[in-house]
């Protein structure tokens, strides 16, 4: 049976986060390292979207950048994480939960935290210029992780 966070909004963000995570996990688990490497889409301009393995460094460091960005408008001084290639998919699947955990202490941290701001002028600006509040970016993290397994899934047709 389904376990559900019982922390509102909050919780809410975090199951669905944990689920796409999960589905994503489950997709790559039996993957070989020739699928993981193969380069699918070389004619792409996106260095991180030619081989599974550039789509999942992305999704990994991408799902701490969100966070980053909440922690540096929120007043904390860290920095943004870069890509990092790992050579296999039980690397890959301990780094996303390592990732996950990340996200999740946020909330330990902050369990006050404001979901919506209306406030434009308050709202969290991201490296990529645009503005959300701490809801709208998990969100956006969330269909982040969607739309990169339902690509991994194309490209395992590709290879197959």
């Amino acid at each position: 049976m389904q376990k559900y966070r019982d922390n509102g909004a909050i919780g809410a963000l975090l199951d669905e986060y944990e689920k796409a995570l999960n589905e994503l996990i489950l997709l790559i688990k039996p993957i070989n390292n020739f699928q993981l490497t193969h380069i699918v889409d070389p004619e792409t301009k996106d260095q991180d979207c030619r081989s599974i393995q550039t789509i999942l460094s992305h999704v990994l460091s991408s799902g701490y950048n969100y966070v980053i960005c909440i922690r540096q408008h929120l007043g904390e001084e860290i920095a943004f994480a870069t890509n990092i290639t790992l050579h296999d998919t039980s690397a890959y699947i301990e780094a996303l939960q390592k990732m996950f955990s990340f996200n999740e202490q946020l909330f330990s941290d902050y369990p006050d935290i404001t979901l919506s701001e209306k406030d434009a002028t308050k709202q969290i600006r991201t490296k990529w210029n645009h503005h959300y509040d701490v809801e709208t970016l998990f969100e956006h993290a969330i269909v982040h992780i969607l739309r990169h397994r339902r690509q991994i899934e194309r490209f395992l047709l590709k290879i197959t």
